[in-house]
């Protein structure tokens, strides 16, 4: 079997799934079709249809685009199974029914952003930045009934340095997405549609305590001040640049604006009972008390405004001492 024998649907949405489209399209694989979702509203009245990221370079490189609002949609399936694929690769799209990922001879295996069993649902990246992980990668297992339980075909791991936010994240484990998607077709043909795969089960150990990656929301992202500082750092790394970790900075009299946090900084000067939420300065930085240190706020943004460092934000706000941090704890 060569790569010209074997017959692949290409599955996927944002950006992320576009490198490994990307990797299979340059490296001559025979991708038959694509399928992504719908084109989104957009703009001020909803009025302009946003192709996806997947659409739009499938669409620039003369793929076929299958678009269906649900995935059992018996037109959909007919049109799927027209196209005979010999294998379906799935990189961040939506949750598939038997009838579509049963479908092809070789199966269909998916590209998650961890090491799985580790971190299964819509939100990995920033959930392991977000409990401080040294490490994390991307796994290709083949799908089956439930969500990332799959048996696994392959594992590379990817470390998450200290600096790191979730877009350096999410840059790094996109490229390496795009390999091992490549190294397990390549296995695939090799075994001629057979290829060694491990059920998640048996790579539990007693004891192991596994972290799920639900999605993210709003209210997810509204940072609890009483954590550590080291805690309320790995949160605004897990969410920095986007969706953006918040806070609501309020003033004596009780009226709040949003305050965005970016990036912070941990101390290791202690509170010494300071209310978590209280904001000081020296005059060129600003601190937040936590549950234990003071955070210093190295890039902010006020609702309406742009994001800027503190030094710029405290030409703005001399009087910052006045104000404080609404502190809420966050259900996870």
């Amino acid at each position: 079997m060569t790569k010209n024998d074997l017959k692949i649907i290409f599955m996927g949405t944002p950006e992320f799934a576009v490198e490994t489209l990307r990797a299979l399209v340059e490296g001559g694989y025979n991708v038959v079709a694509v399928v992504t979702q719908p084109d989104k509203p957009v703009g001020r009245h909803q009025d302009t249809l946003q192709p996806s990221a997947v659409k739009q370079y499938a669409v620039a490189n003369g793929l076929p685009v299958l678009q269906p609002v649900k995935m059992k949609d018996p037109a959909f399936i007919e049109e799927l199974k027209a196209y005979d694929a010999d294998l379906q690769v799935v990189v961040a799209f939506r949750m598939l029914p038997e009838v579509v990922w049963a479908m092809p001879r070789f199966g269909t295996f998916n590209v998650h952003a961890a090491l799985l069993p580790q971190y299964r649902g819509a939100a990995p990246i920033n959930w392991a930045v977000i409990n401080g992980e040294k490490q994390t990668g991307v796994t290709t297992f083949f799908l089956d009934h439930d969500i990332d339980t799959g048996r696994i075909i392959m594992q590379e791991p990817f470390d998450i340095e200290d600096d790191y936010n979730v877009e350096d994240v999410y840059d790094g484990l996109m490229k390496l997405g795009a390999g091992i998607a490549l190294k397990t077709i390549d296995k695939i043909i090799e075994g001629g549609g057979h290829v060694d795969s491990l059920p998640q089960e048996e790579m539990i150990s007693v004891g192991t305590e596994l972290h799920n990656a639900p999605k993210i929301f709003k209210e997810t992202c509204r940072i609890d001040w009483t954590m550590t500082a080291e805690r309320v750092r790995n949160f605004v790394r897990g969410l920095s640049p986007y969706p953006g970790a918040w806070t609501e900075m309020a003033s004596a009299d009780g009226k709040a604006t949003v305050l965005k946090v970016f990036k912070t900084t941990a101390t290791t000067t202690p509170c010494n009972g300071k209310a978590a939420g209280t904001i000081t300065t020296d005059g060129g930085n600003i601190l937040v008390a936590t549950g234990d240190r003071w955070l210093q706020l190295d890039e902010i943004q006020l609702s309406g405004k742009k994001r800027m460092d503190a030094k710029a934000f405290l030409n703005g706000f001399r009087d910052i001492g006045k104000y404080h941090l609404e502190s809420e704890k966050v259900r996870r």
